[in-house]
């Protein structure tokens, strides 16, 4: 049972409210009383109003599907759709011209591009190698990845026959970006650092611009605002065979990275709230540390202190060790018991990461930490999952109110936001308007925004196959008009425009040849599964110049192509590509669902139906179940096939896992919570809010919990 204390008419989890007096109000010197009674005045303002846009996007949702519903058997009539949309309020009218008015924002957001890193915050191990990503070994990143187009190393140690091929790739690379004027990288010979540091800033690479300072032990390079450092030392096995005795080459890589307290954790409770806060207030300080057992011994993990070079000029350069962190609040949907309001209803959990995120990154702000982390006193929060304008402005409102509350000037608190919701994306520069003085990063992400399309149309008729989707035209307007509007506000130079994520962390070659494709379309930053693949991908930003890109995109097809439904018009599957489809969906659910409910763990890298690991979080199993709940409702599948399949799938999953010893399998425990609650999400998926994935996962997590 929890343990409650009260708090100025709330009842508060007494370890939360010990965490935030002591560790966060005391060291700010701000007055406990003070603070929870402007905590309760802002949750009476703003609980209410929460309730209300929830209410809103439901009464929308009804008009829609009544509108279809009205329609069913008729072709669709696009005009009449998008003038019932304009009727109804779904969609609002384009603000006038305008610019983002954003300030103080750190380079890495601004006017550096580069990859970004999503985490569970949860898991302090994962949130301190993300945190450490900014710098990666190149040799490292392709000598275990099959980045490197070579046969793999053999097994008993390091083999030189791979050693060499990445040595030879990893050199052709700056042949090819930060080429030098007397010989190419691999003829490059130097008897000493000195020698090395002098040849290039005299003659080496060309411009001079690029080789910017030095330390003991290595020179520092820089092209297309990214750093590369070449590590020299003689006396590394490496290095010892190197004509200029260069052991690694380290890269400037996951610029940004977001501590993720939404998609991909399992947080349900005061407990799980707890461990999150606790994490980013060590990130925050700078003392966050995880010991682990590796080869025999226990090993502790910190955050990676600051490179300080010699420039060409004499003079010292710090540059940071760390990556500049976001923290990704959860969005306006669901509550969390950890805090009562005077009625005994749950706080909303997005106000409640509002408050509790933001008072511990304020310990940044005013200079309480041992590294810092925003060098322009700014606070990074993701806010994701927002249904248009109305709902950015509250975010904007709940900010400035808990600015006021922490006594922070205004706008300090920045925002990102995530362009995920059907509603957000026609009302795009609507809702960047709502938050235009505060706003560095919107994004696209297909999962989300897939699942949302699906449940928008829910009524509309049997949706395409989930592949299929990622050729239509709805998604190739809303991945243009994601980055067109965003320039056309002023993004470029303020803020970041991103890409999703790459799922497939074992598939480093493919990301190598696809992921580029994000900074052709203009985006300055994207989402990379792990250390290893922001090192592999930063390589993509010294090959592309975004803010170059930036400047010549023409402009994309208009609302009307993003209006359009994925309707599987005229589909004719034959029973083998229902079954294929149906398979495919719940055995990722399954696999997904299994170990969120049991285990509480939200993000990880699940098995598919083909055994290729992916990086799993709601979002895959939002677009999932919706997906299965649309053709079940049009009757392309019955309730007997989804059952057999879940059966099915429930042995694979059950396989796929056997070596896992905190496993609980699925088949034979028909009636327990996972299963449970993989059924439930969809044949309960069409009356979820939005689709989303959620309020059963909770319920059903909290029961497990509860044994």
């Amino acid at each position: 049972m929890t343990d409650m204390t009260t708090r100025a008419g709330l009842s508060v989890d007494s370890r939360l409210a010990g965490l935030l007096e002591n560790e966060v109000l005391a060291p700010l010197g701000r007055n406990v009383d003070a603070f929870w009674q402007g905590f309760a005045a802002l949750l009476a303002e703003f609980a209410p109003r929460n309730r209300a846009l929830l209410a809103k996007r439901d009464a929308l949702q009804a008009q829609i599907d009544a509108w279809h519903i009205e329609r069913a058997g008729k072709p669709h009539d696009a005009a009449a759709y998008k003038a019932f949309l304009t009727e109804i309020g779904y969609l609002v009218s384009e603000p006038g011209d305008f610019q983002i008015g954003t300030q103080n924002v750190d380079p890495e957001i601004a006017t550096m591009a580069g990859p970004q890193l999503v985490v569970p915050i949860l898991n302090a191990r994962f949130l301190l190698n993300a945190a450490n990503a900014r710098w990666g070994s190149l040799y490292d990143a392709l000598y275990g990845t099959d980045a490197l187009d070579a046969p793999a190393a053999r097994p008993g140690g390091y083999d030189e026959e791979r050693g060499a091929a990445v040595i030879a790739a990893a050199k052709a690379f700056l042949d090819q970006v930060i080429p030098i004027a007397q010989c190419d990288w691999h003829e490059l010979e130097a008897s000493s650092l000195d020698d090395l540091f002098a040849q290039l800033s005299l003659f080496g690479c060309q411009g001079g611009e690029e080789v910017v300072g030095r330390t003991d032990n290595s020179v520092l390079l820089r092209h297309n605002g990214l750093h590369v450092e070449l590590v020299v030392d003689r006396n590394h096995p490496i290095g010892r065979n190197d004509p200029a005795g260069i052991a690694d080459i380290m890269v400037e890589s996951a610029l940004t990275t977001i501590a993720d307290c939404e998609d991909s954790v399992a947080a349900v409770d005061a407990e799980d709230k707890l461990l999150a806060y606790t994490n980013w207030l060590g990130i925050i300080r700078g003392d966050l540390s995880e010991s682990f057992a590796k080869g025999g011994k226990t090993l502790t993990r910190t955050l990676a202190g600051d490179k300080t070079y010699t420039a060409t000029d004499g003079a010292t350069q710090t540059l940071k060790g760390r990556s500049l962190m976001f923290v990704r609040n959860v969005g306006h949907l669901m509550t969390n018991p950890a805090i009562r309001l005077p009625d005994g209803s749950e706080i909303p959990e997005g106000i409640m990461d509002a408050v509790f995120t933001s008072a511990i990154s304020t310990l940044d702000v005013e200079g309480h930490g041992k590294f810092g982390n925003s060098r322009c006193g700014s606070i990074y929060i993701v806010k994701p999952k927002m249904h248009g304008p109305e709902e950015c402005a509250f975010t904007n409102d709940l900010f400035d109110a808990v600015e006021d509350l922490l006594k922070l000037p205004r706008h300090t608190i920045k925002v990102g936001v995530m362009d995920e919701e059907r509603r957000t994306s026609a009302n795009l520069a609507a809702c960047i308007h709502a938050v235009r003085d505060r706003i560095v990063f919107i994004n696209t992400g297909f999962l989300d925004r897939t699942g949302d399309e699906i449940h928008t149309s829910m009524r509309a008729g049997p949706m395409l196959r989930k592949g299929a989707m990622k050729g239509s035209d709805w998604l190739k307007a809303y991945e243009a008009r994601n980055v067109f509007i965003g320039l056309k506000h002023g993004l470029s130079g303020k803020a970041q425009i991103g890409k999703g994520m790459w799922a497939a962390p074992d598939l480093m070659g493919q990301m190598m040849v696809e992921k580029i494709g994000h900074l052709k379309a203009g985006a300055n930053t994207a989402w990379v599964p792990s250390p290893t693949a922001a090192t592999l991908h930063a390589l993509h930003y010294h090959q592309i110049n975004v803010f170059d890109v930036q400047k010549e995109l023409p402009e994309p097809a208009g609302l009307d192509a993003l209006l359009a439904i994925p309707l599987a018009e005229g589909a004719n599957w034959s029973e083998e590509e229902i079954r294929e489809e149906l398979d495919n969906n719940c055995q990722g659910l399954l696999g997904y669902v299994v170990r969120w409910v049991d285990q509480g763990v939200g993000c990880s890298k699940v098995p598919d139906i083909n055994d290729v690991g992916l990086m799993e979080d709601r979002a895959t199993l939002r677009i999932s179940s919706q997906h299965i709940a649309n053709w079940l409702l049009h009757g392309v599948i019955t309730e007997a096939q989804v059952m057999d399949s879940l059966a099915r799938m429930a042995a694979k999953v059950d396989a796929q896992n056997a070596g896992d010893p905190l496993y609980e399998p699925l088949t034979g425990n028909e009636n327990g919570a996972a299963f449970s609650a993989a059924k439930e999400l969809i044949f309960k998926g069409v009356e979820q809010p939005s689709g989303y994935t959620e309020p059963l996962l909770h319920a059903w997590r909290l029961r497990k919990k509860g044994g």
